[in-house]
């Protein structure tokens, strides 16, 4: 481990004091940071003054509140202005701009919620846009996005950190790129870039490795939560009268000369949920069958007492009160216990039991991934196949413009009006987040120099909530060796090509690890166009690095070119930007209270309670975080839902039932939320796409990652 040169071990180990974590004693808000007695006028606005706040109730079932059902618009008589394939971090950016319009829009997300393809599996940086190559669809968008990003903070307080970005050179050659790669950013247009020698190098980033020469300096350079943003976009899209269905996958785009297309969809439920609806109509259907049957004998016997039944019919009315009786008998326990609706009087202890245990012990092909490359490109562990789901309807809408937003898929929904002008290479990115007592290793994201192919190449950041995080690889799914590489290679390259750049962290700090899917295409730039098929049908596809950055500034030129196709926009006078924030910042654990399940817990409708009462230990969210969540725009039916909006389970401990159980209880509040049984809320999946044998790794693991750490030494 190389320690930090001269004085600035001290300073370090006062900076990590000092390191900042969004929601801890202050937020980052707007870039910067704020201090918590500050934040009453800026982060914490009053949700009266916010988009779509303080509802008491929840969603309907995979969709936003505003939801018209298939009986609504299956049928010409209502016709969608704009639909939306895809609910990314794109598809919500460019919802979100159209709602600022008078206009109907349909945003459609084949997975159980938004964020779920690309965007939840990536590292989150706002790029400046210096290493994009000049005249690319990626140089044009990456920096004007760039810069939007703070605005749009302050309105939706998602969270960004203007944290700056460090290209570290290693050597003289390597000097020579950095010089390269200025030229190109100023090419680019992107202000502010500038070359660090080694001393003022080691100020900034003390823990940076001793052969570190040099470095690319771009201040700009941001990072987010990446699925907290795409969430904060769509939900204030919701707000302003987007609807959102998510679990629908498109089928069928059909053009249509009346309205312009029929597009149609396959909405899915897990399997779960599909059974126990059965079941719940099944024991519908029973109980009628016992009342009619009841009524018979009812009847029967009433003729019988005024003698107008001949004796004729005796065997038959004894046959027939024994076999209402038995089915009575038989059906009015399972019935009344079906009939035992969850209420928000339903304890929430009682809840947490029948929650069971959560998932993440050692599978027996540990290096299966649970989630295929295919499930990847459609939601990964929130896609139709990794959820076994089953299809229960099949709906049909119209719109005059379609917006393919589909990211891994988008090829595949282009062929849908025959249109295969481009194909989807999916390049996977494996990554490995380290606890919070790693995260002051880094001031700054730091890159080293890029790869002539595989592009920036692995990262070390400390994430806006303090962790580290490592990663990621570039593996192509067309090379087999490449895609097919074992957990133990995957994970030997990140810590190998992490430690070059920060020898300092301890790989045996590691608590999560997960790999995201990039929607590369074969055209090797992004692709943004009218499709040559159907000038209405619009591609906003293979959005690969930075499309998180240019994401504002790509909604902006859709909503321009679906203007130049003859969509007309009218400003909607209603329009509200600001959306309040769904975490609450903390001082530690004043006003808190931690306890065993149902010491604190309340009912939902004590506001004060809830805000005192802990769901999560390790990242203090609390149950009103957790409600607030739930009473917003956007469906929620899983603790996954949950977990990316309040960090519940998102912690060192990772939601370990043995610490504080956080995902058995969030599971309980779901289900009072949504009056449904606990069983029918989603749980986290595992192994999902992680390059860990356990959830909850034990000391051999923690071993054999810092074992992987140090074979490099011996490749030397």
């Amino acid at each position: 481990m190389a320690p930090p040169l001269k004085n600035d071990a001290s300073d370090a180990a006062s900076t990590s004091k000092q390191q900042h974590q969004h929601g801890v004693h202050g937020v980052y808000y707007g870039g910067s940071w704020v201090d918590l007695e500050d934040c009453a006028d800026t982060f914490l606005i009053d949700e009266q003054r916010c988009s779509g706040c303080d509802y008491q109730d929840s969603c309907p079932r995979s969709a936003s509140r505003n939801y018209r059902s298939n009986e609504q618009t299956d049928s010409s008589l209502f016709t969608y202005d704009v639909c939306i394939i895809g609910a990314g971090c794109i598809g919500s950016a460019i919802a979100r701009e159209l709602s600022k319009y008078q206009l109907h829009v349909l945003l459609l997300e084949a997975a159980d919620d938004v964020s779920q393809g690309a965007t939840k599996g990536n590292s989150g940086i706002v790029h400046a846009g210096y290493d994009d190559k000049p005249g690319s669809l990626r140089a044009k968008y990456c920096w004007p996005g760039n810069q939007m990003f703070a605005q749009l903070d302050r309105e939706l307080r998602f969270g960004y950190q203007r944290n700056g970005s460090l290209v570290v050179a290693t050597s003289r050659d390597e000097v020579t790129i950095l010089e390269e790669l200025l030229q190109r950013g100023k090419v680019n247009g992107v202000q502010n870039l500038r070359i660090v020698q080694q001393a003022e190098l080691r100020k900034m980033e003390p823990y940076i490795a001793e052969n570190a020469v040099a470095a690319l300096y771009s201040p700009d350079a941001g990072n987010v939560i990446p699925y907290e943003y795409a969430i904060a976009l769509a939900e204030n899209a919701v707000d302003n009268g987007v609807e959102l269905r998510i679990r629908r996958k498109v089928v069928n785009v059909t053009p249509n000369q009346k309205s312009g297309f029929v597009v149609e969809m396959d909405h899915w439920e897990p399997q779960e949920y599909v059974q126990a609806m059965e079941r719940s109509q099944m024991l519908v259907t029973s109980s009628r069958i016992v009342k009619i049957v009841t009524v018979a004998v009812g009847v029967h016997h009433a003729l019988s007492f005024f003698g107008l039944l001949t004796s004729s019919f005796g065997h038959y009315q004894h046959l027939a009160a024994v076999v209402a009786l038995f089915a009575v008998a038989k059906l009015l326990p399972i019935l009344l216990k079906a009939n035992k609706r969850v209420t928000k009087n339903t304890p929430i202890a009682q809840l947490v039991e029948q929650a069971g245990m959560p998932d993440g012990k050692a599978k027996e092909q540990p290096q299966q991934h649970g989630v295929t490359v295919d499930d990847m490109l459609v939601g990964g562990s929130g896609a139709a196949n990794t959820m076994h789901g089953r299809v229960v309807e099949r709906e049909q809408i119209h719109c005059r413009f379609v917006i393919n937003c589909a990211g891994g898929a988008a090829d595949q929904i282009a062929a849908l009006i025959g249109d295969d002008s481009f194909k989807i290479k999916p390049r996977l990115g494996d990554y490995i987040l380290l606890h919070r007592n790693q995260g002051h290793l880094t001031r700054h994201t730091i890159f080293p120099c890029p790869d002539p192919v595989l592009g920036k190449g692995v990262l070390v950041q400390q994430t806006l909530w303090g962790n580290l995080i490592l990663g990621p690889t570039a593996r192509d799914t067309y090379k087999v060796e490449a895609r097919d590489m074992t957990q133990a290679d995957i994970q030997e390259y990140i810590l190998s090509k992490c430690k070059a750049l920060v020898p300092s962290f301890d790989p045996k700090e590691t608590i999560h690890a997960f790999c995201g899917a990039r929607a590369k295409s074969d055209r090797g730039d992004w692709i943004i166009e009218s499709s040559q098929k159907n000038s209405r049908f619009i591609h906003v596809a293979g959005i690969d690095s930075p499309g998180l950055a240019g994401s504002p500034a790509i909604a902006l030129d859709v909503v321009e070119l679906l203007r130049k196709e003859g969509l007309r926009l009218e400003k909607d006078p209603s329009f509200n930007p600001n959306r309040a924030p769904i975490i609450t910042p903390k001082a530690g654990m004043k006003g808190l209270k931690m306890g065993p399940v149902g010491k604190n817990d309340s009912d939902g409708s004590n506001t004060r309670q809830m805000e005192q009462n802990v769901i999560c230990k390790c990242e203090k969210v609390t149950e009103m975080e957790v409600v607030r969540a739930m009473r917003r725009s956007l469906p929620i039916d899983s603790s996954q839902g949950i977990r990316k909006r309040t960090r519940a389970g998102m912690g060192h401990c990772q939601g370990d039932p043995d610490n504080y159980n956080c995902e058995g209880r969030v599971r309980a509040i779901i289900a009072r939320e949504n009056g449904v049984p606990v069983d029918l809320v989603g749980k986290r999946p595992w192994p999902a796409t992680s390059s860990l044998t356990e959830r909850w790794i034990g000391n051999n693991e923690k071993q054999q990652l810092k074992e992987r750490m140090q074979i490099v030494d011996k490749r030397k």
